[in-house]
Formats: structure tokens, sequence, C-alpha cells
């Protein structure tokens, strides 16, 4: 719930973020975008079942082989931390989320194949 907060919030278009966050097959993404999201959900839902095809599926998109690889670390690094707090009971620490507005205002605003749609 607080990774949907902080999109609708940072999000001109609340509706996309609800939308993403309920069932992002429903959006209004690029292709690109909905196959990132495609690949991340594939690999949290059903890791075994990861074949060369799902990463060939993003290079076709247009992705880089480094792309890729951030893709997979950003899914990895949410899902290992999602399962530490859960198995040990930890509840967030508001000053996490602050944390995370500060990263999405600047390091990751460097990132322009992250945060802005391939035209």
């Amino acid at each position: 719930m607080a990774h949907g907060a902080l999109l609708r919030q940072h999000s001109d278009d609340p509706e996309l973020a609800s939308h993403v966050m309920h069932d992002f097959s429903q959006a209004d993404l690029d292709p690109q975008t909905k196959g990132m999201l495609e690949y991340a959900a594939k690999l949290t839902k059903n890791p075994t079942s990861m074949e060369k095809s799902d990463v060939e599926r993003l290079r076709q998109l247009g992705l880089t082989d480094e792309q890729i690889l951030s893709v997979v670390l950003i899914t990895c690094n949410f899902n290992f931390m999602t399962r530490l707090a859960d198995g040990l009971g930890v509840k967030v620490d508001d000053g996490r989320q602050e944390a995370a507005e500060r990263w999405l205002k600047g390091p990751a605003l460097e990132q322009n194949w992250l945060m802005k749609a391939k035209a």
C-alpha cells in the first residue's frame, strides 16, 4: 500500500496509479513498461518458470542487458526485503518512506529509462 500511495502522490494520473497498483495489465502503459512489469510479476510469482525467452522479450522491447539486469535486481531486492520484513514481523518505519521519496526525487531522476516512458 505504501508504494501505491507514493505512486499516486507523485503521479499526475491517480487512476493510472491505481491500475498499476491493483492490476497493471489494465493500465494504459507503453509496451516496454508493461513488459518490464510482466517480467517482474512472473519472476515474483513463479521464479522457476523463468526462461531465456523472457529475457529475449525484454530485449525485443528495446531494453539493454544493463536495463534488464536492473529490472531483475530491483525485483529481487523488493522481494527479498518484503519477505525479510514479513518473516520477522517487521513494520516499516515512517522514515523509510522519506528515504524512498528522496531517492525518487534525486538519483532515480538520473535513470531516464526508469523514469520516462519511451516515445
